[in-house]
């Protein structure tokens, strides 16, 4: 395996070779993450939207253990937007950065609640005039809420194309855009998950698992982490990273 990778390296990959590459890989990746899906737990697109702006710096586990009091005691973007910030800080302290989060939550549930009668815009241009919203948000709200294709740009999924050598952009909106043009539309927003799943699982940023990874044929990089079985298999982590 690894003189196949060195074979590959020397060699310069062509456009197709790499659209072909691209595409085995989300194959082998759907084949390994059936279940893949987001790890936000979510009843309906402003929940989503919501728990999305609160992930930033931490992790779903967190903020999946924070929403449900925030929605039982704020359901609605009318309710959010008359909170008191301290009530509402309060409840995200845990999430970290609760201030500007309870600033950013509060701010789009005005936004909601007066330039779109209380209801999530389906429409990127919409979502990311709303304070707090960037494309990356937006994507996922569209893709999980509302069923549009998006590409969610996130720490994993960044770090794991350019280590694919799918692309050597850093700037989010350059990597969606490249992404878009090797993936069919249909599968953008599953890819964006098998991604993150397998950055949390398997392709760590420090230590990734190459000796038991799937994609090990078909990526450059192997070899940045161990490629012997039981070490890498050691580093493998099961479910939700906490």
């Amino acid at each position: 395996m690894a003189t196949n990778v060195k074979a590959r390296r020397k060699q310069p990959e062509t456009r197709l070779g790499l659209v072909r590459r691209a595409r085995r890989m989300n194959r082998i990746l759907a084949e390994t993450y059936p279940d893949a899906h987001c790890e936000l737990d979510f009843e309906n697109p402003f929940q989503l939207l919501v728990a999305t702006v609160l992930s930033a710096q931490t992790t779903d586990v967190r903020v999946n253990l924070t929403t449900p009091a925030l929605f039982a005691k704020y359901p609605t973007p009318e309710d959010m937007a008359a909170a008191d910030p301290e009530d509402m800080e309060a409840i995200l302290k845990p999430t970290g950065f609760f201030r500007a989060k309870t600033k950013s939550v509060m701010g789009l549930s005005v936004a909601l609640r007066d330039r779109f009668g209380g209801e999530v815009p389906g429409k990127l241009d919409d979502l990311v005039t709303l304070p707090g919203v960037g494309r990356k948000t937006a994507n996922v709200v569209l893709g999980n809420a509302f069923g549009v294709p998006g590409i969610t740009v996130d720490t994993h999924f960044g770090r794991l194309v350019r280590r694919f050598g799918w692309t050597d952009e850093t700037d989010p909106v350059k990597v969606e855009q490249v992404i878009a043009a090797l993936i069919p539309r249909k599968e953008w927003t599953i890819l964006s998950h098998r991604l993150i799943w397998h950055g949390r699982r398997m392709c760590h940023a420090r230590r990734p698992a190459c000796g038991v990874c799937p994609l090990a044929a078909l990526c450059p990089s192997y070899g940045e982490g161990p490629v012997d079985a039981e070490a890498a298999r050691a580093l493998v982590k099961t479910g939700p990273p906490a």
